[in-house]
């Protein structure tokens, strides 16, 4: 119950955000072309910070083991989901946009304030594991599914500040190195704008929208309904019956940080990366807000059939 009442609030205030994105383009406060400059600026300076501030934890043997169970975990997960987008998409025609948005999940901005708040801070940690696996996927498979060019440049890749700061955040979490307090400190206020930048860039986008347009959007709640049901039900019933909730001891609460983390709406990176390379943000805004609106129910759902399940 404690869980569910603070991913209420959590949903909540990510949707004042968003209204007051939108509010600031009706009041013509910002334009709608901002809101690229401020996906740049989230994409390649604010999530990085995000990406290394997880890693500045005190290294031991069972939280290594903790973190490759994660890590493994989210492998799976993630080959599992393009598994399944690549199946529906040969049986019906979905979009880029749509197949990226049945993929990749808004992991970072809604899931680590939840998991520090429920189960505490030295858990967020674990949430690093799904970022650094989605990081890879996302900046390979999912540009190029947005891109729609199947084409990877290792160098290219290698120098994404977002694998940067992923390989730097686990060199400096297995050398047990922290940073200077100064530095330490701006990259964690820096990174603690990933939910509201993201969340206004939302907003900015939708009061560019006809609202009526949105919540008419059928095929919004079709990819919604996939991503936030159907999959995470998956994820669940691979947890449960894999036995992968004994690899480790604090595997339960791992295993739960993962489905979370998989569970979440629609990742608003992917309205980003669509409007670094023109193409269709509007749609990636539309299904990020469907998804967001509706996981208010489905999370706390899919949440309370794993702990049954597990238990």
């Amino acid at each position: 119950m404690e869980l569910s009442i603070l991913l209420v609030k959590q949903i909540g205030s990510l949707f004042l955000i968003i209204l007051s994105g939108c509010i600031a383009q009706k009041c013509n406060i910002v334009k709608f072309e901002d809101s690229k400059a401020l996906s740049k600026l989230c994409l390649y300076l604010i999530f990085p910070c995000v990406i290394i501030d997880s890693y500045q934890i005190e290294y031991s043997r069972e939280k290594m083991l903790g973190l490759l169970l994660a890590i493994i975990a989210g492998i799976v997960v993630h080959i599992i989901y393009i598994a399944l987008s690549y199946g529906i998409k040969k049986i019906i025609t979905i979009s880029s946009i749509e197949e990226a948005s049945l993929i990749y999940s808004n992991a970072g901005n809604l899931i680590i304030p939840l998991v520090a708040y429920v189960l505490g801070p030295e858990w967020v940690f674990y949430c690093s594991a799904y970022l650094a696996v989605q990081t890879v996927f996302v900046w390979t498979h999912g540009k190029s599914i947005i891109r729609e060019v199947r084409d990877y440049d290792l160098k290219q890749l290698l120098l994404n500040p977002n694998i940067i700061a992923t390989i730097l955040g686990m060199l400096l979490f297995v050398t047990n190195t922290s940073l200077p307090s100064v530095v330490g400190h701006a990259i964690t206020v820096t990174g603690s704008m990933v939910g509201p930048i993201s969340m206004i860039i939302t907003g900015i986008i939708i009061g560019n929208m006809d609202l009526k347009k949105v919540f008419n959007n059928v095929r919004a709640y079709m990819v919604s309904a996939a991503r936030l049901i159907i999959y995470p039900l998956i994820t669940v019933l691979l947890f449960c019956f894999s036995g992968m909730v004994s690899w480790h001891p604090q595997a339960e609460k791992i295993l739960l940080i993962v489905l979370l983390a998989s569970a979440a709406p629609t990742a608003s990176m992917i309205t980003q990366l669509a409007q670094v390379y023109d193409k269709d943000s509007y749609n990636a805004s539309v299904i990020n807000v469907v998804s967001i609106l509706f996981c208010i129910i489905t999370m706390p759902a899919i949440v309370y059939i794993y702990q049954v399940l597990s238990s």
